[in-house]
């Protein structure tokens, strides 16, 4: 929890990783129930899912830093980075309401192809032909789930694409931050950026009578217990995301991240019945293939890279 980098330990940031990608999609299989069977509203499950994450993280960034706690050198940034965070969890929530789990999760992997075209664009990372290809070829995949879903869902079926986008948003803003708070003053931070924005969300969507934003109130023990969960899931699970990344490189993690679709389809089929059909599993393995083409390609780029800079200092 302290400051302090954590000394690398491939082995065990990768078996953190893998259980993080387990136990992720668990909150929005909490999100999609409370829809369900507790008519509870995207909007407000959202906020209590930002709300209950400060409420978790907000006592322990006050006993591991005491009055640092409230110097955040980059408050702003992070705050902002809660409101993306907030606004692409909402789109999320609103599209497992209607659409089965595994379906939302395999439209929302073309984020990693978003990323690294916006890399690509605007900080000038190089993406060969091979990237461009696996990238279109990903976009493929993801609208063999978009076409059948839209024919059933509407526009709904294009919310994962819009949460994907501001997650990419919120990555970058990651990025602009760097080290600079602790992990912990980040994800305390971003509870403040999203329970902020839900609240004013919910306050005007309330006022134009938009459905999924119809504030409410938990209204049985189970409701209450499963908001607490949802808030202490994302408080405690994306400081676990950190800590991997700190105890291992990107390109190592990046493929667990798949381990969402599996679990999602799991907890999909056993809470609700829902399984993708033969033409969804050919879209997920497009979009999966395709995503552990472009994180090979970026790890053997960086291998070549630092060998001609070896050689180079070598040289030298």
């Amino acid at each position: 929890m302290s400051e302090t980098s954590t000394p690398e330990n491939p082995v065990r940031g990768m078996l953190i990783m893998a259980a993080s990608m387990a136990v992720l999609p668990m909150m929005d299989a909490i999100a999609k129930y409370m829809a369900t069977f507790e008519a509870m509203s995207p909007g407000q499950v959202t906020f209590y899912r930002f709300f209950f994450q400060l409420v978790c993280t907000l006592p322990l960034l006050i006993i591991f830093m005491g009055s640092k706690a409230y110097q955040a050198k980059r408050p702003a940034m992070n705050i902002l980075r809660g409101v993306l965070h907030g606004a692409a969890s909402l789109l999320f929530f609103v599209a497992v309401k209607y659409m089965p789990l595994a379906d939302v999760f395999a439209i929302y992997f073309v984020e990693p192809f978003m990323l690294t075209v916006m890399s690509a664009l605007f900080l000038g990372d190089k993406v060969g032909w091979r990237r461009w290809l696996a990238i279109a070829v990903g976009f493929g995949g993801a609208m063999i789930i978009i076409q059948p879903s839209y024919e059933i869902f509407g526009l709904k079926a294009l919310l994962p694409v819009c949460c994907a986008f501001l997650f990419t948003l919120y990555l970058f803003m990651n990025r602009a931050i760097g080290q600079s708070d602790s992990p912990l003053t980040m994800q305390t931070m971003a509870g403040v950026g999203g329970t902020t924005f839900m609240g004013l969300a919910l306050c005007i969507g309330h006022s134009l009578e938009v459905r999924d934003f119809e504030p409410s109130l938990p209204t049985s023990f189970l409701g209450l217990f499963l908001l607490l969960a949802l808030g202490t899931i994302s408080g405690y699970v994306h400081l676990l995301v950190v800590r991997a990344f700190r105890m291992a490189p990107l390109s190592l993690l990046a493929p667990f991240q798949y381990f969402e679709i599996i679990s999602a389809t799991i907890l999909g089929y056993l809470l609700f019945g829902d399984f993708p059909t033969a033409s969804k599993w050919l879209g997920i393995a497009i979009i999966v293939i395709s995503g552990l083409f472009i994180i090979w390609r970026e790890r053997l780029q960086a291998k070549e890279s630092q060998s001609v800079a070896s050689s180079s200092a070598a040289s030298i």
